[in-house]
């Protein structure tokens, strides 16, 4: 079955990453929303998609659409995935969710009442690094985990900037955007959920209107697992990174946190340390296969609209920690 998508945000992430893996795994994008009429015709014509329109209605009502790829700015994720269930649509959205959990839940039981796949494009749990991560902690390799660390501040392009350093309404700040893949990623690889969190935010100076554009903190996970996160828009030399230490051997990797597959994770213990085997699959293409075998009744999204609440959950509560100057309880009302 050839799975036809609606775009909703005519997006760079979409360009750059989502619409290549929807055509890979045999998907069809067949037209692009956008509020601004010029923007959707030209995004079209640069992307070969054969139609356009700026109708949300007119896009939900066609019969030509199975699917549709929310990237619009993250105020407006409720309304459009909610609409798009009810429309019978199945939804990939982009994190987070929304900007509250309310919002979120309402997702996630409007998919749920529609019978549609709800999926949340958290890409970083398909990368064969953390994978193998996921996969060498479940079989003992290094015995009882005891902590994590993720390093995860990069420099954030110029043309990636805009809404997400200077509109506090559209959910901008470093912490909705890369945190909450943090929490995602360390719920993936260490197979257990945060309970809670306390950070430190920073303005260096590229977040406006007291937007954080870094943040420091710790999360306990299940099991007192401890987990240090750095992320940051401001930092243009530092390579990203993943570990996690156990009482029988650490692993660790490096230049991970990407939407690449790149990278390297090694493997220390007993035995001295060993190199781990890792796979080159394009994490959206990954991705994208799940969904559509979700759809098709095969299995489950990478991610599910329930992972994007716990991220979310997970980003709120870095949110209020960073405000309060207190811990805070990760509490996602699943």
């Amino acid at each position: 079955m050839t799975v036809r998508w609606g775009l909703i945000g005519a997006s760079t992430i979409a360009r750059e990453w989502v619409i290549g893996a929807i055509r890979a795994t045999g998907g069809e994008v067949v037209t692009v929303l956008s509020s601004d009429e010029r923007r959707a015709k030209d995004y079209a014509l640069e992307n070969d998609i054969g139609s356009s329109s700026t109708d949300m209605a007119e896009l939900l009502d066609s019969a030509d659409i199975d699917a549709v790829y929310i990237s619009t700015t993250n105020e407006l994720h409720r309304d459009q995935c909610v609409a798009a269930a009810k429309a019978g649509k199945h939804v990939l959205c982009e994190k987070p969710l929304a900007l509250s959990l309310e919002d979120a839940h309402a997702m996630v039981a409007a998919a749920r009442k529609a019978g549609t796949v709800l999926a949340t494009n958290h890409h970083l749990r398909n990368a064969s690094s953390h994978v193998v991560m996921r996969d060498a902690i479940a079989a003992g390799k290094i015995g009882k985990p005891l902590s994590a660390r993720v390093f995860h501040a990069v420099y954030l392009p110029s043309h990636l900037q805009g809404w997400r350093l200077d509109k506090p309404s559209a959910g901008g700040g470093v912490i909705l955007d890369i945190t909450v893949h943090d929490a995602d990623t360390l719920r993936f690889v260490l197979g257990r959920n945060p309970v809670e969190v306390v950070a430190f935010a920073q303005s260096g100076g590229m977040g406006k209107h007291g937007l954080e554009d870094a943040v420091m903190g710790v999360m306990r996970f299940e099991d007192d697992i401890l987990a240090q996160f750095h992320d940051g828009f401001t930092t243009r030399f530092a390579e990203t990174g993943f570990e996690v230490h156990g009482t029988e051997g650490s692993l660790v990797a490096r230049n991970v946190m990407t939407q690449r597959s790149v990278g390297t994770v090694m493997l220390h213990n007993a035995d001295g340390e060993q190199a781990l085997k890792l796979g080159t699959r394009n994490l959206y293409e990954a991705g994208l296969e799940s969904f559509h075998a979700a759809i098709a009744g095969k299995g489950r999204p990478s991610a599910s609209g329930e992972d994007g609440v716990w991220s979310l959950a997970t980003g709120l509560a870095v949110i209020e920690a960073a405000r309060t100057g207190r811990a805070i309880n990760i509490e996602t009302g699943l």
